[in-house]
Formats: C-alpha cells, structure tokens, sequence
C-alpha cells in the first residue's frame, strides 16, 4: 500500500434542503468513493447511502487488496457496482417513494501500489501531478457526449442546458454497463479529488488545480475547495475527497 493522507467535505449547500451526497473512506485506506444521488424526496439520499455501502461490501468479498492483477481488479469493481445498481433498482421498484431515484459514483480503489479510478455519472477524479491537473474520469452526460461526437466545445458545455442531464447513472439498466476503470501509478508528491458535480458546478479546473496545490495539508484543501466552490455560485450539494500521496 501507498503511504497516504486525505481529507474529506460534504456540505448540503446554499440551495438544497438536505444533502443528498454520500462519501465513504475504509479505516485502511483501501478505498475512496463519492455518490452524488438523485431522486424526489429523501430518494436520492438512500441512493448515495447504498452505493457507499454496497460497493465496499462486494469488493472486500472479490478482491485481495494486497495482490490481485489488474484485470480481476477491474473486473471486480464492475461487478460490485453492477451489485450496487441492482439493489438500488430493487429498491425504487419496491418503494414508491424511491422510484425515480438514482446516484453517481467515482471511486478511488487501492490495491497493492496502484490505483483504480472510475465511475458512473457526472461524479469527477481529477490528478494533480508536477502542477498539472488531469481528469481521470469521463462525464456520463449529454454535453460529454455532444463533446465527444464534435457537435459542441468543451468551452461550450460548461453553459449547455444539457449540462447536468446523465444518461448513464446508478438506479437504470444502463448504470451496469461497466465502470471504465483504469489504473494509476502514483508518484510522491500526486494529488487527488473525488468530487460530486457541486464542486465542478462552483469552480473551473482552473481554480481547482490552485486551490488543490495550495495546502500542505489534505483536509484544509478539502474546506477551501469545498468554500471556494459555495462562494462560486454551486446550487447542488459540495462533496469531495482530497488525497495526498506521501514521499
């Protein structure tokens, strides 16, 4: 395992009523995970809540977090995702006050010296190496997609109507279409953020690669991040995982 610190913020907001965010780290660092749910009432909250607690479930039963390959690794985070999403299914079938519900979910995952990172949704990782900030992950939304097929700007998406509409989230048959995880090398000295959309909402990656270089420390990073993104303007609920990668 990689020596670490981190620090973690999750916040309801200027705008919403309750915070419908979940974020989950294991006593042993194994594992980092943002869930960014939706839904009428408290549906989104339980969305979030289930994925943060099912995903940990199934990897600790497939995975050997000391030894496993990267291609049982990936498998296996597929798999308990695709588990995640059944039950979140189940749920809004069962309980008509969960019936529209979902989440997104990003997830840091370590297992012996590497890193997997990926997810479903809008959720983001981001990478911040030699003062260079890098997206790991890749938007589940229709502007992403728009990007993607060269009919918009990058530039362009940040103010699309479509900005924040998923086509691809927790809680629908397609949430189980793999998590497209990849794995990281860390280096001494890389930074890391999980974040819900409410921080990516309230401040450019810009603003973001200063604020995550700024700070000696994990968890001041994570307040002033999580400030900054408030003061910026964000009408979601703010939650991030800041990680710091040791010498």
């Amino acid at each position: 395992m990689v020596g670490i610190r981190y620090g973690s913020v999750s916040i309801t907001g200027n705008f919403r009523e309750n915070n419908e965010d979940n974020l989950c780290v294991d006593d042993l660092n194994k594992y980092f995970l943002v869930a960014d749910g939706m839904g009428g009432q408290c549906a989104g909250e339980k969305a979030s809540q289930l994925a943060i607690e099912i995903i940990p479930q199934k990897l600790n039963e497939l995975i050997d977090f000391n030894s496993d390959p990267a291609e049982k690794v990936t498998q296996a985070i597929d798999q308990a995702v695709a588990h995640a999403n059944l039950e979140i299914m189940a749920l809004g079938e069962l309980d008509p006050n969960c019936r529209s519900m979902g989440t997104t979910i990003v997830f840091a995952i370590q297992v012996g010296e590497k890193f997997f990172i990926g997810g479903v949704g809008d959720s983001r990782v981001y990478l911040l190496r030699n003062d260079v900030l890098h997206q790991l992950t890749t938007d589940h939304s229709l502007t992403q997609a728009l990007v993607d097929a060269g009919t918009i700007t990058p530039e362009e998406a940040l103010t699309h109507r479509y900005k924040n509409v998923l086509y691809r989230y927790l809680g629908t048959k397609d949430g189980s279409a793999g998590t497209q995880a990849r794995h990281l090398d860390p280096t001494p000295l890389d930074r890391m953020i999980l974040c819900s959309d409410g921080v990516t909402d309230g401040i450019s990656d810009e603003k973001l690669q200063e604020l995550l270089g700024q700070f000696d420390e994990p968890q001041q990073a994570a307040e002033e991040i999580v400030k900054a993104a408030q003061e910026g303007g964000s009408k979601d609920n703010i939650t991030c995982i800041v990680i710091f990668i040791d010498e």
